[in-house]
Formats: C-alpha cells, sequence, structure tokens
C-alpha cells in the first residue's frame, strides 16, 4: 500500500476513534472515572463536557482530512490532477 493509501486509513480510523469517544462520553459520561479511576473534575461534569467536546473536533477535523485525502487519493488512482 502506498503512502496516500496509509495516511488515509489513518485518519478514517482517527475520524472512527473520535467519534466513538463522543458517542461514548454522550452514552455513559462516566466512563472517564470508571476507565482511570480518578474523579478530575470533582463530579460536577465539567470533564465529560471537555472530553466530548475535543472528541468531537478531533473527529470533525479527522473527517476533513480524511475526505481531502480521499480525493487525492481517488484522483491520482485515475490519473487525473487534484
Amino acid at each position: 500500500m502506498d503512502q496516500a493509501g496509509k495516511r488515509l486509513r489513518l485518519e478514517a480510523g482517527l475520524a472512527a476513534l473520535s467519534a466513538a469517544l463522543f458517542v461514548a462520553t454522550l452514552v455513559w459520561p462516566e466512563w472517564i472515572e470508571a476507565v482511570f479511576g480518578v474523579d478530575p473534575d470533582g463530579g460536577d461534569g465539567s470533564m465529560e463536557w471537555l472530553a466530548m467536546a475535543v472528541a468531537a473536533a478531533c473527529a470533525v477535523a479527522a473527517i476533513l482530512f480524511a475526505r481531502a485525502g480521499w480525493r487525492r487519493f481517488r484522483s491520482a488512482r485515475e490519473g487525473g490532477l487534484p
């Protein structure tokens, strides 16, 4: 697999992971406390909102990068210009 294909897979994987973390935090807000065994926000939920915001931003960014990468990849395979 060439470099563009590997990069596309990485971007798509990061988008999926970020989206999954967003949904996990939305559905089960206490996962941070359960997984890491700490309560960094003292129970007020601010850490969960921050985690959701960061995961959503990362998912959107990774989706946009993957979309641009897909267009470059498809254009290169077809022999056209980007």
